[in-house]
């Protein structure tokens, strides 16, 4: 705790996110949902296109709030004049990311233990819903989570020390997302990275990419294999 504390960043003392925004963009999350899952329910789309459409709203919606209501958008670490720093520190530690998962399936693999059974994804088979589920899934979801869950609800959380965000933060990235069996490996490292990431660089690029080419990276191995 003593370390977490120590490496934090300054910034991310800046970066607090006021009640009244949290509320706000948790209130247009929810709607947003529920309003997805009554037109997937009753329309003649695509689901995924729905699902698409519902990520990019919520991503307006969140940064609109942050606009008008909140502090900007370099208040949850997206201010202009760092968007490519950021990206080059994401791929910087997606590279770095990639290189110790690289290592630690070597070892698993030498276990007789295969590492594709805690991050595989149920893949399309058709064309069409492939390209809707990597963009969406791949493009459209890492950013919108990023900005509520690492931007507002880490940001917010923030105000009581760095393990309490990080907890707190990880925990519910995890519970909003379905639970078939098991332990969530891959999400629960994920959330823990994608707001360690943050909180180190003060930058919401760097989780975006992070989870953006971490998504697109399991999606083609459980195409490929």
């Amino acid at each position: 705790m003593v370390c977490l504390q120590g490496l934090a960043g300054p910034q991310m003392e800046a970066k607090e996110i006021p009640i009244r925004t949290l509320f706000l963009c948790l209130g247009a999350v929810f709607v947003v949902e529920l309003g997805a899952r009554v037109v997937t329910a009753k329309s003649v789309y695509h689901p995924m296109l729905i699902l698409g459409g519902a990520r990019l709203l919520e991503i307006l919606l969140i940064a609109l709030i942050v606009v008008t209501w909140g502090q900007g958008l370099s208040s949850i670490g997206l201010a202009r004049s760092e968007m490519v720093s950021g990206l080059k520190k994401g791929l910087l530690w997606s590279a770095g990311f990639g290189a110790v998962t690289s290592i630690v399936c070597v070892g698993l693999f030498a276990a007789s233990v295969n590492p594709l059974t805690f991050i595989r994804a149920h893949i399309p088979t058709q064309t069409s819903d492939l390209i809707y589920f990597f963009i969406v899934g791949g493009i459209l979801g890492p950013v919108a989570e990023e900005l509520f869950f690492r931007g507002i609800l880490y940001g917010f959380l923030r105000r009581w020390g760095v393990i309490v965000a990080l907890v707190f933060s990880t925990l519910i990235f995890v519970l909003c997302h379905p639970i078939s069996h098991g332990i969530p490996v891959s999400r629960l490292l994920g959330g823990l990275l994608f707001a360690l990431a943050y909180e180190f660089t003060g930058s919401l690029m760097v989780p975006i990419t992070i989870h953006a080419l971490g998504n697109l990276a399991i999606f083609t191995l459980s195409l490929v294999f």
